[in-house]
């Protein structure tokens, strides 16, 4: 794949994702961040297989910042979820669980 057609599916699937989100309601935010992290997983996956087919240092650097962003993007939104979920249970069921 040429360079200048990567850029350009770079740049349309960043339109779409701004378009499609700035759509949604602020009230729906919270529900798609947990649906969100799959997303994260496949952009994980993704740097993880252009870090294996990097020939050249510059190639492996990126694609290793690549793998490192990705993680900490999918692991903290798994951890904001969890959070936003608690602020959700009941009053009686946190205190058991720190008990």
């Amino acid at each position: 794949m040429e360079g200048v057609i990567a850029l350009y599916i770079v740049m349309l699937a960043a339109f779409t994702g701004y378009e499609i989100i700035a759509r949604v309601p602020v009230i729906l935010h919270t529900p798609l961040m947990s649906g969100s992290n799959f997303v994260h997983g496949i952009v994980l996956v993704g740097a993880m297989v252009a870090l294996g087919r990097a020939d050249t240092v510059p190639e492996q650097v990126i694609g290793f910042v690549g793998v490192v962003l990705g993680a900490g993007n999918a692991v903290g939104g798994y951890v904001v979820t969890e959070r936003m979920l608690q602020m959700f249970k009941a009053s009686g069921q946190k205190k058991k669980e720190s008990a």
